[in-house]
């Protein structure tokens, strides 16, 4: 009898112990695999925080950053499907691909706000000296894109209106890349540029530009970078999505309370810088890495909210510019069911 009993307890405990595992394998097993795409910029740092500490895992997603070097391209790979997630700046080419039903704005990501430093505008050395100091001595001189109607393209049309400078009288270079535009930039080659404070300030710093003047005080409340999917993911695989910008949000709490809110004073700055060094300016050593991670960081609008107002002027521009349909609309563009929009 004592024998019987025991057993009995081994089979229970054991047929337990199966179960435990098929149970933790079928969860394994249902992970979703995700790829999103990403620029190697402290902006893009609300993906890199939920990454590294668990926070997609924690939604059942299995993510795979994919890196890029324009938006452009990031793009193309959400329409084709080479990459399920995107987050980079509104282009004429993202607002063409959503104009064919291919592509989805489903939140945003960096902003522009005010008291907090945000994008610079740039110039070479030999521009200063030769007497460009402000943005408004910009008429007559070269300014770096990646592309025609990408976010470079937008953000000196609204630095020029601003101030008085007609459109043509700056001379627009496409160089393709992030990596192209500073080299131009730092040889002289180009005369202007704008990006993001991590790169501006590190430029400024080893004297390879000047800094003229910030972004914030020619475009009010620009929505830099989006968060957008294919229309399938927006319209089909409404869970998996918003699991997604669950965690993402969570990666953007935990960027925005350490590095801009500083709540956890500089032992939280630091730990979070360190974790961004394993994706930005991973080919220089912490110690020359920490600064202009630290001094370029800005806002991550929270819950990735969207201000769809920017949005709307940016897709007004482009139709403006003859650069996209001008029968494409707000609601093609963006789907507004998944965060605030305001």
């Amino acid at each position: 009898m004592i024998r019987s009993n025991w057993i009995w307890r081994m089979t229970v405990a054991m047929l337990a112990v199966t179960t435990i595992i098929v149970s933790g394998t079928q969860m394994a097993a249902a992970a979703d695999k995700v790829k999103l795409g990403a620029l190697r910029f402290t902006s893009h740092s609300g993906a890199f925080v939920a990454h590294e500490k668990g926070y997609f895992t924690a939604e059942g997603l299995e993510v795979e950053l994919v890196f890029f070097q324009a938006a452009a391209p990031m793009a193309v790979a959400i329409a084709s499907g080479d990459i399920d997630y995107g987050v980079t700046a509104i282009s004429g080419g993202l607002i063409n691909l959503a104009n064919k039903g291919a592509i989805k704005i489903i939140g945003g990501a960096l902003v522009e706000e005010k008291g907090v430093d945000g994008q610079k505008i740039l110039v070479s050395n030999a521009a200063f000296d030769a007497g460009v100091t402000t943005p408004a001595k910009l008429a007559g001189r070269s300014f770096g894109i990646t592309q025609t109607g990408s976010s470079f393209h937008y953000m000196i049309s609204q630095i020029a209106a601003k101030e008085g400078i007609a459109a043509d009288d700056v001379s627009l270079k496409a160089l393709q890349k992030v990596g192209a535009i500073i080299g131009a930039l730092k040889s002289g080659q180009i005369d202007s540029w704008t990006i993001v404070p991590h790169i501006a300030k590190g430029l400024a710093g080893s004297g390879g530009a000047k800094i003229i003047g910030n972004v914030a005080d020619y475009i009010d409340d620009y929505q830099v970078t989006t968060i957008f999917t294919s229309t399938k993911n927006a319209t089909e695989k409404r869970d998996l999505t918003k699991r997604f910008l669950r965690a993402y949000s969570k990666g953007i709490a935990d960027f925005n309370a350490n590095m801009i809110d500083k709540t956890e004073g500089e032992g939280g700055v630091d730990a979070t810088t360190k974790l961004i060094h394993k994706y930005v300016y991973v080919e220089r050593p912490l110690e020359k890495a920490a600064p202009p991670i630290k001094a370029g960081s800005m806002r991550l609008q929270p819950n990735a909210k969207l201000n769809l107002s920017s949005v709307r002027h940016q897709l007004e521009w482009f139709q403006g510019e003859g650069l996209v349909s001008k029968d494409i609309t707000i609601d093609q563009l963006v789907d507004s069911s998944y965060v605030e929009t305001y």
